[in-house]
C-alpha cells in the first residue's frame, strides 16, 4: 500500500477511535442514562416553610420559592388517593398537611411523625421514582438543657442565641412536653418549642434576647401577665422544625405573617429582623 493510502485508510481509524474515547466508554453510557433519567428535586426546607405559612394565610398566595417542590408532593400524594386532584396547586394549604398526616400514617407512623409536616423519611419515601429531596432538616436526637428536654437542633440554636446575646439564657419550658402547662396551649407538645425565663433582665435586655432567639432561626415573643395568665418569660418556637406541634406549626406561619402568635392573632410586638431559618442562618 502506497504511503498516501495508507494515511487515507487510518483516518477513520482515528476518528472512530476518538469516537469511541468520547462516547463509548461505561462511564459515559452511565452519564448519558443518568441524564435521560433524571429525577426532579422536592427542597425539604421550602416545602416545610409552605406547610407553616399556607395553612395560616388569609388567601392562597404561594410560598415564594416552594410551588415546584409542593406540586410535587401533591401529585404523589393525589396519585395515592390521599389528596383530591383540585387541591394539586402549589399551595400546601390545610387540606394538603391533612392529607400529608394521612400518608404519613399510612407508613404506620403515629404521633409527631405524623404531623402533617414532611420529614426527610417519610419524604423520600413519597418520591422514591418521582423525585429526590435536597435541603433536608433534621431535629436530632433529644437531649437536656436545664432539666428540661429540647432536641439537639434547638440546642444548637440556642446556643448560639447564647453566643450573640453574650449571656446565658435559662429554660422555664423545654419541648415534648404533652400534659404540660396548660396555658402553653399544646405549643410544646413536640419538638422545637422553648420558653425562656427573664428574671432579673431589664426591658432592653429582655428585648435583646428575643432579636438573638429570632436572628438565629426562632419565632420569639415576650409574653406579659397581661396577655394571659402567666409570668413574664419568651415563648420561642424553632422554624421548620419537623417535629413541632400542630399549635406550634400555626404559631410558626404567623410569625412569617407578622402576627404575634397568640390566639388573637394580634401584630407582632417584637424587634424586627430578617426572618430565616437555622439552616439558613449557617449558611450566612
Amino acid at each position: 500500500m502506497t504511503l498516501p493510502a495508507r494515511a487515507a485508510a487510518l483516518v477513520p481509524a482515528v476518528l472512530l477511535a476518538s469516537l469511541a474515547g468520547t462516547f463509548g466508554t461505561p462511564a459515559a453510557h452511565a452519564a448519558r442514562a443518568a441524564g435521560a433519567h433524571a429525577l426532579p428535586s422536592v427542597n425539604m426546607e421550602a416545602t416545610v416553610k409552605a406547610a407553616q405559612i399556607d395553612p395560616r394565610r388569609p388567601d392562597s398566595t404561594l410560598t415564594p420559592g416552594a410551588k415546584a417542590g409542593v406540586l410535587l408532593v401533591e401529585q404523589a400524594l393525589r396519585d395515592r388517593r390521599l389528596l383530591d386532584a383540585r387541591w394539586v396547586d402549589g399551595y400546601f394549604g390545610s387540606t394538603t398537611v391533612t392529607a400529608y398526616a394521612r400518608y404519613q400514617k399510612s407508613l404506620g407512623l403515629t404521633g409527631l411523625d405524623a404531623n402533617g409536616l414532611p420529614g426527610r423519611a417519610s419524604l423520600a419515601k413519597l418520591g422514591a421514582g418521582r423525585f429526590t429531596v435536597t435541603g433536608a432538616i433534621v431535629p436530632g436526637g433529644r437531649v437536656p438543657v436545664d432539666g428540661f428536654v429540647v432536641n439537639s437542633r434547638t440546642r444548637s440554636m440556642l446556643t448560639e442565641a447564647e453566643r450573640l446575646l453574650g449571656r446565658d439564657l435559662k429554660l422555664d419550658q423545654g419541648s415534648y412536653n404533652p400534659g404540660g402547662d396548660p396555658t402553653s396551649a399544646g405549643t410544646h407538645d413536640g419538638g422545637g418549642a422553648i420558653d425562656i425565663s427573664v428574671k432579673g433582665m431589664s426591658s432592653a435586655a429582655r428585648t435583646a434576647a428575643v432579636r438573638a432567639l429570632r436572628l438565629v432561626g426562632f419565632a420569639a415573643w415576650l409574653r406579659d401577665p397581661r396577655q394571659d395568665d402567666w409570668p413574664w418569660h419568651i415563648h420561642a418556637v424553632a422554624i421548620s422544625d419537623p417535629d413541632l406541634s400542630g399549635q406550634a406549626q400555626h404559631q410558626a406561619g404567623d410569625y412569617y405573617l407578622g402576627l404575634n402568635g397568640l390566639a388573637g392573632r394580634g401584630p407582632d410586638d417584637g424587634p424586627k429582623v430578617t426572618i430565616r431559618t437555622w439552616e439558613e442562618y449557617r449558611r450566612g
